[in-house]
C-alpha cells in the first residue's frame, strides 16, 4: 500500500488539498440540495396555504350546485379540482407533522367560511397526471420561451403534488391538488462541466503554488548535494519565506564550517610536508655516512616507507582541496595518453571516436583518477586491458587486470583509507591502501562513480563511469 501513497512532502500537500477540495465540494452541495429541498416544502405550503384560501373565499357562500359547476369551470389538467360528497383523502391522520400543522392552519382560517375539516396528503411523483392537449411537444419553429414553458409544463405533469380535501358545513368536500414545483438536481449534464471546470482550475493553480513554494528547499537540496561534491561552491541566497531562510542560513554556516575545515587540514598536511622533509633529509645524509652493512641498508629501506607513508597521506589531505577550474575534457585522448605511459596495459582503441567522449571536470584529478585506477591494475594483475564506451549519457572506462581478484565480502572495504587485502595486495606491492579512495572520491565529485567486480574469467574488473559534457 505504500507504494501507491506519495513520497515527497508537495505531492502529500497537494494529495490532502485535492481530498479537502473533493470533502468541501461534497459537503456545500449535501448542504444546499437539503436547504433546497426544505425551502421548496415550506413554499409548496405556503401555495397550497394560499389557494385554499381563494378556492373557499369564492365557494362558501354558492350553493351545492353552482359549487360544482364553479369548480369544473376552474379545473384543469395540471391542477385538477372538484366538489365531491367524499374526501379524496381518506386518511384523517397526516402522514408527517408539518402536513399536520398545515391541516390545523387551514381549519382555523377557514373557520369563518365554514369550514369544518381540512385534509392534505403527499401524492407521490410516479402518479401520472394527464396533461393539455396543448401542452404537448413544441414545434421546430416555436420560440425560446415557449419551449421553456412546455418543458417546465412536463416537469410539473410528472411531479409529484400535495392533495387537499376541505369540508364545507354541508359536508361537501373540496378537493384539489397542487402540483409540486419540480427541483432540478444540482449536479447536471449543464453543470456537471462548470463544476468540473473550477475544480481543474483550483488543482492547476494549487500545484503552480505549490512548485512555487517549494521551488527554494529543492534548490536546498540541489546545493546540499553540491556541498558534497565540491565544498568551495558559492553560498546559498538567503531569501523567501522564514523557514526557508533559516534552513539556508543552517547550510551556509554547515559550509563555512566545512570550509574552514578543509582549510585546516590542508594547512595540516602542508604543515608536514614541510616539517617532516627537513628531519628526513638529514637522516638520509647521516646514512650515508655509515658503512654499508645490513643496518644501512635496513634503515634506508624504512626511511623510504616512511617518506612513502608520509607522501601518500599528504596527498590524500591535499587532493580535494587544489583549486582547479572545471572544462571541457576529451577523455579519449585523456585515457591514451596515461596508457602510452605502462607497457604492460593494452588499450582497445577501435569502436567510439573520440570526439563522442567529452566531459566536463577537473583535468590534473581526472588524469590522477585514471592513473590510480591503472596502478592498482598494474601492481596487482601485472597485466590490464583498457577499453571505453558509451552507456546512455555516461562514459564507461573499463579496466580489467589478470591478478587473483578480491574476496567478494571485501570489494567494498577496499575503498576505504588504508583498507587493504591481504595476500598478493600487500605494502610492497600495493602501496597503503590510499589510491582507490582518492580515485573515487575523484569520480563522485565529478558525477560519476567507480564499480569493482570480479571478472567470471578471472582478474579484477574495475569500471569508472563519468557523465557526457551536455
Amino acid at each position: 500500500m505504500k507504494r501507491f501513497l506519495p513520497q515527497s512532502l508537495p505531492s502529500w500537500i497537494l494529495l490532502i488539498l485535492i481530498a479537502g477540495l473533493i470533502t468541501t465540494q461534497i459537503a456545500t452541495l449535501s448542504i444546499v440540495s437539503r436547504d433546497r429541498n426544505e425551502g421548496n416544502n415550506i413554499l409548496e405550503l405556503f401555495r397550497l396555504s394560499e389557494r385554499a384560501y381563494t378556492l373557499v373565499k369564492l365557494l362558501y357562500a354558492a350553493p351545492p350546485p353552482e359549487r360544482t359547476r364553479l369548480a369544473g369551470a376552474m379545473t384543469n389538467a395540471s391542477s385538477p379540482l372538484y366538489m365531491a360528497d367524499e374526501p379524496a383523502v381518506t386518511s384523517a391522520i397526516a402522514s408527517d407533522d408539518n402536513l399536520a400543522e398545515l391541516e390545523d392552519v387551514l381549519v382555523a382560517r377557514f373557520s369563518a367560511f365554514g369550514v369544518t375539516d381540512a385534509r392534505v396528503r403527499r401524492e407521490s411523483p410516479n402518479v401520472t397526471r394527464e396533461t393539455d392537449t396543448d401542452s404537448g411537444t413544441p414545434g421546430a419553429d416555436v420560440g425560446i420561451v415557449e419551449k421553456q414553458l412546455s418543458a417546465l409544463a412536463q416537469d410539473f405533469s410528472k411531479s409529484g403534488g400535495l392533495v387537499a380535501s376541505i369540508e364545507f358545513s354541508d359536508g361537501q368536500w373540496l378537493n384539489f391538488v397542487t402540483p409540486v414545483s419540480p427541483i432540478d438536481p444540482i449536479l447536471t449534464v449543464q453543470t456537471l462541466p462548470l463544476f468540473g471546470a473550477v475544480a481543474a482550475i483550483v488543482i492547476i493553480l494549487s500545484i503552480w503554488a505549490m512548485r512555487r513554494l517549494t521551488a527554494p528547499y529543492r534548490a536546498l537540496e540541489n546545493a546540499v548535494k553540491r556541498i558534497g561534491e565540491d565544498v568551495k561552491i558559492p553560498p546559498l541566497p538567503e531569501f523567501g519565506s522564514t523557514e526557508y531562510r533559516s534552513a539556508a542560513r543552517a547550510v551556509n554556516a554547515m559550509q563555512a564550517q566545512l570550509r574552514e575545515y578543509v582549510a585546516d587540514r590542508e594547512q595540516l598536511a602542508a604543515a608536514l610536508a614541510h616539517d617532516l622533509r627537513t628531519p628526513l633529509t638529514r637522516i638520509r645524509l647521516r646514512l650515508e655516512l655509515l658503512r654499508k652493512s645490513q643496518l644501512r641498508q635496513s634503515l634506508m629501506q624504512d626511511l623510504n616507507d616512511i617518506e612513502a607513508i608520509s607522501r601518500s597521506v599528504i596527498d590524500f589531505a591535499t587532493y580535494e582541496v587544489v583549486d582547479e577550474e572545471q572544462e571541457k575534457i576529451d577523455f579519449w585522448s585523456l585515457v591514451d595518453s596515461i596508457v602510452d605511459n605502462y607497457p604492460q596495459v593494452t588499450f582497445e582503441k577501435k569502436g567510439i571516436g573520440s570526439r563522442k567522449l567529452i566531459c566536463t571536470g577537473r583535468p590534473i584529478a581526472l588524469r590522477r583518477c585514471v592513473t590510480n585506477l591503472i596502478d592498482n591494475a598494474v601492481a596487482y594483475g601485472e597485466r590490464a586491458d583498457v577499453s571505453l564506451n558509451l552507456a546512455g549519457n555516461d562514459i564507461v572506462l573499463v579496466i580489467k587486470d589478470h591478478g587473483p581478484g578480491i574476496p567478494q565480502a571485501k570489494l567494498d572495504e577496499v575503498f576505504q583509507p588504508f583498507r587493504r587485502v591481504e595476500g598478493s595486495r600487500n605494502r610492497q606491492t600495493g602501496g597503503f591502501g590510499l589510491g582507490l579512495t582518492i580515485a573515487r572520491n575523484i569520480a563522485r565529485r565529478s558525477g560519476g562513480d567507480i564499480k569493482l567486480e570480479n571478472d567470471p574469467e578471472g582478474g579484477l574488473r574495475a569500471e569508472l563511469t563519468i557523465p557526457l559534457a551536455s
